[in-house]
Formats: C-alpha cells, structure tokens, sequence
C-alpha cells in the first residue's frame, strides 16, 4: 500500500498584493505564504514595502490588487476586526503603550475582564497578566505603571499583549530592538514556544545573526517587489544581505585611519544619582569609537545622560580635554560642544511635526538669527547641507520629520549636532529599527568623526554592533565598570562574562 503525503496547506497565502499610491508604487506583485508552526521571516531595507505589507495583513490598509487567504477563508482586504477575528497578532516597532496605565490595563486594553456586575475586574486581569509576563521573562509585575518601565522593559510588554490574544499568526517587527542579549534570547525561547504551539511567526528584524538563528525560510522584498527567498539550509548573513541590496556588502564596519589620541572626555570616580553607590572611571579619546556595553539596568543611558546635563552627577570628577567640566543641563553641555543622539529618536531626538529643517537648527537657534530674527532663509540653507552631506532622502527639508524612515530620522539628529562643533559625541543605540544599509552609512559618519578627531562613545545593544564598531569595549554592571576590553579580546563571551560578573 502506497501512501502518498499531501503538504499541509499554508495557514496564510498573499498572493499578487500590490499598492499604489498617487506616483508611488508601494508594492507590487508581492506573493508569500506561512505555514502552521513556522517562523517566517521578513527581511529588507527600510521602503522595501516591509511595512506596508504588514499593514494591508492587519488591515489598516487595503491593497490596490490580489488577495489574502487565511485558513481556508479568502479575503479581497481586511479590516482591522477581521485581522484580528483571524488570529492575527502584531508585537510593533513603534511602542503602543498608555503610560498612565499598569502593565494588566494595557495588556487587556479593549479586551478588558469584567465582573459579573460590569466593572473592572482588576485583579482578574493582574492574575491573567501574570504569566504572560513570566513568558516572556519580564521582571516587573502586572501592577506596575508603564511610565515607570524603560524601554526594554516596554517592548517585553509589547510581546505580552501579542501573546496574551489566541492567536495563529504573531507578527512581530524588530521586536528586539531595545532588548539586550540575554532578554533576545528569552525571546527566542518564546517563538520557540510559539512553534512547538503550531502557531505561526513572521519575523522582521535589521538583525541578521538574528534571523539566522530562528527563521526556517526568509523572505526578501526590494523596491517594493519579491527578491527571493531562502530555505533553511541556504539562510546566511552574506546571503541576506544579496537579498536585500542586490549586491554583496564585504564590511559593515570601517577600520580605524589612525590610532587613539589624548582622551577627550575623562571621568574619574563619577557618581550618578540613579546609582550613588557605584562610580565610573573610563576615557575617550580622540581617533577611537568607545562601544558601551551592558545589560538592562547597567546604567549606561543613565551615565550619558549625567555627562550630557540630563542627569546629575553627584560626585567625582569629569575632564573635557584635559579641564574640569560638568554640565549641570543640557545647554551646559551643548555649550561645550557635548552632544547625545538618544536612545529613543523619536520621543527625546526629534519634534517629529516640525519640519527637517527646523529640528536640524533647533539646538543652535542663534546661528540663524539675523538682524535679530530668525532667518527661514538661514534655517534651510543649513538644512540643505546636512542634507547633503549626509545623505538624508528627501525632496525637500521642508518635509516633516515624522514622514521619513528611520535610518533618514537619525540622520535628522545626527545633522543637529554635525551643523555645530562637536567635541564629544555619544550615541545611544544609534541603528535601533534601522537597515543594513542605513546602519552602514550611521557606521561610516561615526568612524568619520573619530577620525576627524571627535570623541565617540556608542552605547549599543546590539552584541554584533557592539564587537564589530568599537575600538574599545567598556562594559557597564550595576552602574560601575566591570571591565575594558580592547580589540583583540573581543567576543560575545568575554563582553557578557563581565556585564554578568561573572569569573
């Protein structure tokens, strides 16, 4: 007796789906399908049409043409309702949290326990809470306010309230980009879970060693159209990058020009009041990139942001090229050539309603006055040569912020600061949700001013970036050093061996 296997069906088929926009074709003729239990992922530089495919499956879009099947039902589009009726399930980039809400609140939102009179049932819900957290290895509690977590913390959050709905297929986009090591190896745990479950993940990240770790086939999507796909035998770094770019990539990374020189920012025994037990001894000097390494709760963000005015430095001594220097806010500090490009661009970086131009003379405002007004004249002429220099894609700079990509909002912020003199630069995550080749040219700029003789530290959660930047390695633990490491050391090993402290 001869049996014959018939492969399962896929769970979820687009097939052909395009979308135009007036002059823009978004997408076109883009066909890909999920399999029950399989962890598909999504890969492409920012404007492939990542996003607006997503959106037509969540049905906040509707597509010019194709169509989606889902199961065995065939939609034309989907309305939001339908997306999530189907078991449709999004962990977003773009955090959508109620700060003024506890952690259960916004887990249930819209899908609120009540009691049998109709009320609130907010204990119902902090126990239905409870092991979602624990799922996805979070350390806070359902009672906690959302203002109160960080943002690692939030977008662990984020996954909770994917998980906390029954569904089949979970989308989650760059759902890492604000975790540390350990946490993206929690969540990798999780999709395994969700796998073993039958349920179905497509996977989007601009982290590749990532997506080799866990996707089974991948997708590429190039000026809005289907660039291949790989199996699992065929998923590598280089490989992915062909997909995405048309053309092999040989380095992310760029080689120091020449070696360090005098450090330009020096801190000696320096306390923060976020940790006032614990001090930090570190240099930055000219001609290397610093990488700041450390898990959640090192207290990195909170040392630049104590350097750079936001904080308070409560004790011990900083030196900028060699002289006594505290920035007791962040005027101090611009003043002094000292600038941050911040964790989170979008809340602390830009004003993302104003224009490109306006955010890009916004810290310097006095440059551009003239006969004791400010200058609209001044204000795009200096836009117009960070735009430039820097590459930022856009048609005019007078386009608000809010409608660029990502990698083109951080070449925003970086131009603020490039338009004046800078001494001392510290970048906190600067490629969050941003594509390879974006990350590429942030690479390049950064390496270009420590060889212009600019101090550069980088703060980075990103193990690869991390190893594959920095000159030097300063790992962080409890908010003092644990240890430097210089380059010919450096290994994922030896970077977590010190943020845990271990031996």
């Amino acid at each position: 007796m001869t049996v014959s296997l018939v492969p399962a069906a896929p769970l979820l088929q687009l097939e052909d789906i395009s979308k135009v926009y007036p002059g823009v074709i978004a997408l076109s003729g883009v066909s890909m399908d999920v399999h029950h239990g399989e962890v598909l992922a999504l890969i492409g530089e920012n404007g492939a049409g990542k996003s607006t495919l997503m959106k037509i499956l969540g049905g906040v879009i509707k597509p010019s043409t194709g169509r989606i099947v889902i199961g065995s039902v065939e939609y034309d589009h989907l309305s939001v309702e339908e997306s999530q009726a189907a078991g449709i399930a999004f962990v977003h980039q773009e955090l959508n949290v109620f700060d003024n809400l506890d952690v259960a609140s916004n887990i249930f939102l819209g899908r609120e326990i009540r009691s049998p009179m109709g009320f609130l049932d907010l204990a119902a819900m902090s126990r239905a809470a409870a092991p979602l957290l624990e799922r996805v290895g979070a350390t806070f509690g359902p009672e906690a306010l959302v203002s109160e977590l960080s943002l690692a913390e939030r977008q662990l959050l984020e996954i909770a309230k994917a998980l906390s709905i029954k569904a089949r297929i979970v989308i989650m986009d760059e759902p890492t980009s604000s975790l540390t090591l350990t946490e993206t190896q929690t969540l990798m745990k999780v999709i395994a879970d969700l796998k073993a479950d039958g349920v179905a993940v497509i996977y989007i990240s601009h982290r590749l060693s990532e997506v080799e770790e866990c996707a089974d086939r991948v997708v590429g999507l190039r000026d809005g159209k289907n660039a291949g796909t790989l199996t699992r035998d065929q998923i590598t770094h280089d490989a992915m990058i062909r997909l995405m770019i048309g053309r092999d990539l040989k380095s992310l990374y760029i080689e120091p020009k020449r070696p360090s020189g005098d450090p330009i920012l020096s801190l000696r025994d320096v306390r923060v009041a976020t940790a006032p037990h614990a001090s930090v001894t570190l240099d930055i000097c000219a001609g290397e990139i610093v990488g700041i390494a450390g898990l959640v709760g090192a207290g990195r963000t909170e040392l630049a942001e104590a350097i750079f005015g936001v904080g308070k430095v409560i004790d011990g001594q900083i030196l900028l090229n060699g002289k006594n220097f505290t920035a007791r806010s962040p005027e101090q500090a611009i003043a002094a050539g000292v600038y941050l490009v911040p964790e989170d661009r979008k809340r602390t970086g830009l004003l993302l309603e104003s224009t490109i131009s306006d955010n890009i003379s916004l810290a310097d405002l006095t440059s551009v006055v003239r006969m004791g007004l400010i200058s609209d004249r001044a204000i795009s002429e200096r836009a117009e040569i960070q735009r430039r220099q820097l590459g930022i894609k856009t048609a005019s700079v007078r386009r608000l912020a809010a409608e660029l990509s990502g990698g083109n909002q951080q070449k925003v912020v970086l131009g603020k600061w490039l338009s004046m003199q800078p001494r001392l630069i510290i970048f906190d995550e600067p490629t969050r949700g941003i594509d390879v080749g974006a990350k590429t040219e942030i690479y390049r700029l950064m390496r270009s001013l420590a060889d212009s003789g600019v101090g550069v530290a980088m703060i980075s959660s990103d193990m690869e970036e991390v190893i594959g930047v920095s000159d030097r390695i300063v790992v962080l633990r409890e908010g003092q050093v644990s240890g430097t490491l210089p380059r010919a050391e450096f290994s994922e090993h030896n970077v977590l061996r010190l943020a845990v402290g271990a031996k």
